[in-house]
């Protein structure tokens, strides 16, 4: 069952998950508000739905592989996996900063993946996914995420779906209005 935009922005805030201040983004930029989606996730019932929700419109796609990033999409890809009847699997961050598959993971030639992330800012971190499947001989077949926060300019090749999106301003650290004012930059994922 989809959920409507004010129902997962209810969830966000109910959950303390959206967040405002002056923060640190994974991509380097700054923003005013943050989502901080353990938060959300730390209750399972809030997660399951989330997740049933992401799952939703790749339910047709033959899934056979649900993966995310580590730490953010761990829980994602265990519970949409669960409710797609497909596997779930994470990938870790290599040395040089790209993503790697550890711990025995692997894929056949021609897997069909799901990828799943909390939020996509500039979508570095799926891209790095993306190139762990395609490396390891998996076939993405879609992105789903919680909150799109490019408003849709984020191109992955492939279909992506989010449950919201917001219009999130980021800036390039020397760009943010937020510096100027003064105001204490947080790191919320430290």
């Amino acid at each position: 069952m989809p959920l409507e935009r004010d129902e997962v922005l209810q969830i966000l805030r109910e959950t303390g998950t959206l967040m405002e201040g002056h923060f640190l983004l994974t991509s380097g930029r700054h923003s005013g508000q943050f989502l901080l989606f353990s938060q959300a996730l730390q209750f399972p019932p809030v997660a399951e739905r989330l997740c049933r929700a992401m799952a939703e419109p790749f339910r047709e796609a033959a899934v056979e592989t649900v993966i995310g990033p580590a730490m953010g999409g761990v829980i994602l890809a265990y519970e949409v996996a669960r409710h797609l009847g497909a596997r779930a699997m994470f990938a870790e961050k290599a040395g040089d900063g790209s993503m790697a598959l550890r711990r025995g993971f692997r894929l056949r030639p021609g897997e069909r993946v799901l990828v799943v992330e909390d939020a996509v800012t500039t979508g570095g971190s799926v891209e790095k996914v993306l190139a762990v499947v395609r490396e390891a001989g998996g076939v993405p077949v879609g992105v789903s995420v919680i909150a799109d926060r490019s408003s849709g300019a984020v191109d992955f090749g492939v279909p992506m779906h989010a449950l919201i999106t917001l219009d999130i301003p980021s800036w390039l650290p020397a760009d943010c209005p937020l510096c100027r004012q003064g105001l204490p930059l947080v790191r919320p994922k430290g």
